[in-house]
């Protein structure tokens, strides 16, 4: 270009045009690098209505012999799906990973203690609360006689073999007890050994089609002082759940994902209008069509054993409803 042609005007607002333009891309690009938003920690809770927060807490154990994949991947799309269907907003969302900075978004057991108080906290009548974990699960036995088959289930921090697990009967006390009249809260757990995780009363029986009554032989109350919580999780107590691509369509999506996560997610993109029993019926379906194609991991297990592994999701709830007349929404 000439040093006249530099001179004329039109030339110069199409340069500064140019500029504006790479200037405005180069921000959107900085901003998605680097958010400015305040954790959720730092910020009281706002008062506009609707009101919804979310916990969402991947444990990957990264480097350690029982590392998962697809944790991280699981909460990237719950927390995409929570905003993109359910309008949930980002500043509402605590996120806790491996892969986050700040040391309070580690997925520590102080740290996860902390952030489901923070769930409940300030909690208030039309407020809808989610609390997600994908990760590890495990079983120990049960020694206070509020489990009817005499196991307490778990949830694994990333340092629970120094910190310990995180028994159900602690979420409970923490995420259940305390819902007040109007807040309803929906518990997903993608883990290991997870169907009553939340030590909730009642456990949907999809054979028989009812509640089967999943309150303690100690007596001890384990509901909610007025409030609904709803537990959905990867299988039963006494089972396993997959961490696995078997999933995805193409070769060009081959990250792992939770089984759980990603049949739940799928089911209600793909319908949004759907009640708990028609997304518990579909969830079922696409991992035993997974299962049938030997997809799922354990598949060998299964075999040499002669026996089925296959994870069955469970929907447990503080009280009874009719789970092909309600609506699931978040």
């Amino acid at each position: 270009m000439s040093i006249e042609s530099d001179k004329n005007p039109e030339n110069n607002n199409t340069n500064h045009a140019r500029i504006g333009k790479i200037l405005r891309k180069t921000r959107s690009v900085l901003k998605l690098i680097k958010s400015d938003q305040p954790c959720p920690l730092d910020v009281p809770k706002s008062p506009e209505r609707p009101r919804k927060f979310a916990v969402l807490i991947a444990v990957s154990y990264r480097g350690q012999k029982y590392e998962l994949k697809g944790t991280i991947n699981d909460v990237k799309r719950m927390k995409k799906w929570l905003i993109g269907n359910f309008e949930f907003k980002p500043k509402n969302i605590l996120i806790l990973t491996e892969d986050e900075k700040d040391k309070r978004l580690k997925p520590t057991k102080e740290n996860i203690q902390n952030s489901m108080k923070w769930l409940v906290k300030d909690c208030r009548e039309g407020d809808s609360l989610v609390f997600y974990f994908s990760g590890h699960g495990l079983r120990q036995p049960d020694f206070d006689e509020d489990e009817r088959d005499g196991w307490d289930e778990t949830i694994c921090p990333v340092d629970f073999d120094k910190a310990g697990m995180i028994l159900d009967n602690e979420i409970n006390a923490t995420i259940v007890r305390p819902l007040p009249k109007g807040v309803v809260l929906h518990a997903i757990v993608d883990a290991c050994h997870s169907g009553t995780v939340l030590d909730l009363p009642y456990v949907y029986n999809r054979d028989r089609k009812c509640w089967d009554d999943n309150r303690p032989p100690s007596g001890v109350y384990k509901s909610t002082i007025g409030g609904l919580a709803i537990g959905i999780s990867a299988c039963r107590d006494d089972q396993m759940a997959a961490d696995t691509d078997a999933f995805n369509i193409s070769k060009a999506d081959m990250e792992m994902s939770g089984a759980l996560t990603h049949t739940l997610i799928s089911n209600v993109q793909k319908e949004q209008q759907i009640t708990y029993g028609q997304l518990l019926d579909n969830i079922y379906n696409d991992i035993e069509k997974a299962d049938q194609r030997g997809c799922l991991p354990l598949r060998l297990l299964r075999t040499l054993l002669h026996e089925r592994l296959l994870q069955k999701p469970q929907l447990s709830s503080s009280e009874p409803f009719n789970i092909y007349q309600k609506p699931f929404v978040l």
